[in-house]
């Protein structure tokens, strides 16, 4: 079983405060299941880094998530960790071009009709390029897409 999560999954799954969250339960299960490693791509490491670095923000600036500068700063060390234990996360060699062709058709065929974002094509689109047959994600746009491509969703 190949699985993609994209950012919203790991970035819920580095935030959660209890092993019994449903980004972690999802996760332990599938390794119980057999689920191999997950891939993460040069687009994961970049948007993970980032979206830790703006949970930071938004609690600064609305108080709506409670993500402070210290618990990113932990999130980045214990996914870098996982990174390199490769115990259920892989480094995913993805070039872009890999992933462009599929990224356009999605577009032309979806975009103007469901209103997905860059992003949840990406994810997509890198998903099918590494032969993913399952897709998490907690974005309900992300999901949605996955799902009309025939990826199996949370």
């Amino acid at each position: 079983m190949d699985v993609y999560a994209d950012t919203n999954f790991l970035t819920r799954l580095y935030f959660e405060t209890t092993p019994s969250g449903p980004c972690s339960t999802m996760l332990r299960t599938g390794l119980a299941d057999g689920l191999r490693p997950l891939p993460v791509t040069w687009l994961l490491r970049l948007e993970l880094t980032n979206a830790f670095e703006l949970s930071v923000f938004v609690n600064r600036n609305t108080g709506l998530i409670h993500v402070t500068s210290e618990i990113a700063a932990v999130a980045q060390a214990t996914f870098l960790a996982d990174l390199e234990n490769a115990s259920f996360l892989q480094r995913a060699d993805l070039p872009i071009h890999q992933v462009e062709s599929m990224f356009v058709d999605l577009s032309l065929r979806y975009t103007a009709k469901h209103g997905f974002r860059s992003y949840d094509l990406l994810h997509v689109a890198s998903a099918f390029a590494l032969g993913c047959d399952r897709f998490r994600s907690l974005d309900d746009r992300a999901r949605k897409l996955a799902k009309i491509e025939g990826l199996k969703t949370n």
